[in-house]
């Protein structure tokens, strides 16, 4: 393999590692304002129990300066009964007091009543008061984390693009342009020729170009993505190994909560994983890229049974075995891990293999015009 090629692979590894502490570290603000949001609606919370407290108090004060008013009048009457002279004078006047003693009676009802729901209120501003402290406890522990994690982060960063830097210095400077240019476009800028294929865009190799990467003697790129290739001499040898007994496959639950299926073709971005989630009646699909691990597009959440939510996606999908925690999953972000991806795609093969035993027919084939990603 000639020393460009071992160098720029080594750029790579670097410049992937490079990309996902620059996609954590920008993950950061909304790391903290989801704890932030989080906690504001506890907050919420406790100053709503607050104002009903508040409003109670407000009300009763309103009742008792009320009844106040009516025995003034009350003893107002009563004075003024002393001195009438005519019998409809008295009745009208005692009219007034019965009145008045039934207005104090109906605020006396609602002192009682709201005097009854203070506990109640006093209990849900304490319940609240104790929760908010916890949570504050535990988000601030949570944004110290998160801000730890981030400066760890850009200590690795600083340090891998010195790496990157001094790599940079032992390559070819025509080669790390083609280099540099195809990984701005494709993410990648080097793929391994294997099987007379480019590996990362699974487009077939000419003949004389996959011998000419195999020689070794001078840089070649694929015709299709544009990528530089090399060649392994090591997987072909572990490739023409004799096959051991491949292991019965294990099927996955139909009723599982986390499902994975395999698309050759999902419109524009050609072979991935869906990954469906069910939880509380709704289910979520979440989209990567099979070669790269990379999310496609947001998170879609529907309501209902992810085989009822999304039936477009399950046409010609291929169901795999994979169960991975969702706090795993919000982890690793928008990239999945290369254990994962190894995980898959040892479960799809199984699951080819075990198609083309059972049908005796050829099993489904990788697509070889895919747009490389």
């Amino acid at each position: 393999m000639l020393p460009d090629i071992e160098n720029l692979l080594r750029l790579q590894e670097a410049d992937k590692e490079i990309r996902r502490l620059q996609d954590e570290i920008a993950e950061l603000p909304k790391r903290v304002a989801a704890i932030e949001q989080k906690l504001a609606g506890t907050k919420a919370q406790l100053e709503k129990a607050q104002a009903s407290v508040k409003a109670d108090e407000a009300a009763r004060r309103k009742y008792e300066t009320s009844i106040q008013d009516l025995r003034g009048k009350i003893s107002k009457y009563r004075d003024q009964s002393l001195d009438v002279k005519t019998n409809d004078q008295y009745k009208a006047l005692l009219h007034e007091i019965q009145f008045a003693e039934k207005e104090i009676g109906a605020a006396e009802d609602k002192i009682l009543e709201l005097m009854l729901n203070t506990d109640t209120r006093e209990k849900e501003v304490k319940a609240a008061q104790a929760e908010l402290k916890a949570e504050t406890a535990e988000i601030e522990k949570e944004k110290a984390d998160a801000h730890d994690r981030t400066a760890e982060d850009e200590k690795q960063l600083k340090e891998w693009r010195g790496k990157r830097d001094q790599m940079r210095a032992g390559i070819d400077a025509d080669l790390l342009r083609h280099y540099e240019r195809v990984s701005k476009f494709r993410g990648t800028g080097i793929s391994e020729a294997f099987d007379h294929k480019c590996m990362a865009c699974q487009v077939m190799l000419r003949p004389q170009t996959y011998n000419e990467v195999r020689t070794g003697q001078h840089a070649v790129v694929c015709d299709s993505c544009q990528r530089i290739l090399y060649f392994n001499p090591a997987h072909e040898l572990a490739a023409n190994k004799p096959a051991a007994p491949r292991p019965r496959r294990h099927h996955p639950k139909m009723d599982a909560k986390q499902a994975w299926y395999y698309r050759a073709e999902f419109g524009e971005a050609g072979e991935v994983y869906l990954c469906f989630i069910k939880d509380h009646g709704q289910s979520s699909r979440r989209v990567y890229d099979i070669h790269n691990g990379r999310q496609i597009g947001d998170i879609l959440v529907r309501g209902g049974e992810y085989h009822i939510a999304f039936p477009e996606d399950l046409a010609d999908a291929i169901r795999l075995n994979g169960s991975w925690e969702e706090k795993e999953l919000e982890a690793w972000g928008s990239e999945l891990p290369m254990v994962v991806l190894d995980a898959l795609l040892a479960d799809l093969e199984a699951a080819r293999a075990e198609a083309s035993a059972g049908s005796h027919a050829k099993p489904p084939t990788v697509p070889t015009q895919q747009a490389a990603s």
